[in-house]
């Protein structure tokens, strides 16, 4: 396969996880199942210093990379850890719960494979969502239109976590964020970088903060201080 004359030979999925014990292991068998069209992959999971039997159960499981931080940094750390380890074309971030199903991951490396775009999202609104508060709904769109004003983008859905890029896009770019404003700096570096981003409908199940959801409306302040500051600072 190739990406505009680049050939793509393996694609890197890179699982940030901290205390998802009840979850990694089923999230990583349905990965271990996706068929990327044919092509090899990788997958890396950053255990963020978890202090449930995460540990545990990754030292368990065969045919992955696993990277173990020292003290908890957040989703943002570990996705900067699983890049400088990830050796793929493409990669693709995957949540380590069960509100993202890796099934549709290879619904993303369509457009990539098929030269139509350089970065795809997988959009939550595009297609179904189960389970997500209204509020949280109302927060998403709040931030998927300031990208959109700041960034002259056509996004329906800037914070989801399924964004699958050729990984030569980030090379060289020295990623800051931390946390989940994450999502908020890849999209700006990949806006700002010219590349063409399409998006393509996945379905998305929302779990509370009960069964261990982590983001909060602290979260949702962050992002927009972040979108305000990769637009106009750095």
């Amino acid at each position: 396969m190739s990406v505009n004359n680049r050939r793509v030979n393996l694609v890197s999925v890179i699982i940030p996880a901290y205390n998802e014990e009840k979850t990694i292991k089923e999230v990583i068998e349905r990965v271990k199942k996706v068929d990327f069209r044919g092509l090899p992959k990788e997958i890396i999971v950053v255990n963020d210093c978890s202090t449930d039997n995460t540990a545990s159960i990754l030292n368990s499981i065969d045919n992955i990379t696993v990277i173990s931080h020292s003290q908890n940094q957040g989703k943002g750390a570990a996705i900067r850890t699983g890049l400088k380890y990830a050796k793929g074309d493409v990669v693709i971030i995957q949540d380590a719960d069960l509100e993202y199903d890796p099934v549709f991951m290879p619904l993303l490396l369509d457009p990539i494979l098929n030269g139509q775009a350089d970065a795809v999202f997988g959009s939550r609104f595009k297609g179904k969502v189960k389970g997500m508060h209204l509020s949280n709904r109302l927060a998403n769109r709040l931030l998927t239109s300031l990208t959109n004003i700041l960034y002259d983008a056509k996004l329906t859905d800037m914070e989801t976590c399924y964004k699958m890029f050729k990984k030569s896009l980030l090379d060289g770019v020295e990623l800051k964020a931390n946390k989940f404003d994450v999502e908020v700096e890849i999209t700006a570096r990949l806006i700002r970088s010219g590349c063409r981003i399409l998006e393509v409908p996945i379905e998305y199940n929302a779990r509370s903060a009960k069964e261990g959801k982590k983001i909060g409306w602290k979260d949702g302040l962050e992002a927009i201080l972040a979108l305000i500051k990769y637009r106009y600072i750095s």
